[in-house]
């Protein structure tokens, strides 16, 4: 993996390895590779430059650096593998797109306010089977596309957001909970923050459950 985890997977066994991975065959036991292709491979990339409207997601591990220390740097890394894995398998499954990873935590973009909240939501009870805890932020707006990479006000507002919350604990902004009002969440009113670097308080609320 490109965290540096490996993962041996002995014959009759079956394994999703995510996107973006590569496998080896070793030995002389034949292989079946099934690939799937997402909506993402039929619809062409918008052209770089070009803003479009994004709902922007900031996942990580809370106490991260004391985690580490803790278990010792091998089990560490085993421990991040197996988190990277089980949010990439959700941000597939809400079409959601993958910027980048930040040492201990994902930015990601979804087409859908309320897709983005329902990743975050699964993503938060997923990765609780590993005894981990992760803050989130979800903050939509308009973002610019850069190669692979995204930019803008909105970027640097979901990261503020994220930033604020406790452990275990989902906010997003205003935006996004008027996106996703019709939605099946309990968004619980978190007052006005003010934001580093960003001019004004603004108003956040907590993903119930």
């Amino acid at each position: 993996m490109d965290d540096g985890s490996t993962l041996e997977i002995g014959p009759n066994d079956v394994f999703d390895i995510p996107p973006g991975h590569d496998g080896w065959v070793i030995g002389d036991v034949p292989m079946i590779g099934i690939n799937w292709s997402g909506v993402r491979t039929w619809i062409p990339e918008p052209a770089a430059g070009e803003r479009v409207l994004a709902s922007v997601l900031f996942s990580d591990i809370v106490g991260s650096t004391s985690l580490a220390s803790r278990v010792g740097d091998g089990a560490w890394r085993e421990l991040l593998g197996r988190h990277n894995r089980l949010v990439r398998n959700q941000l597939d499954r809400f079409r959601g797109r993958e910027i980048q990873t930040t040492g201990d935590g994902f930015l990601a973009v979804f087409d859908g306010a309320a897709r983005a909240i329902r990743a975050a939501v699964t993503i938060r009870e997923t990765v609780r089977s590993l005894g981990i805890e992760v803050r989130q932020g979800i903050h939509t707006a308009e973002v610019e596309l850069v190669g692979d990479n995204v930019r803008g006000i909105a970027v640097h507002e979901a990261a503020r957001i994220a930033a604020a919350a406790d452990g275990g604990e989902i906010l997003v902004s205003s935006t996004t909970r008027a996106l996703a009002e019709n939605s099946e969440f309990d968004f619980q009113d978190r007052g006005y923050m003010e934001l580093k670097g960003l001019s004004g308080a603004r108003q956040v609320f907590a993903i119930a459950g």
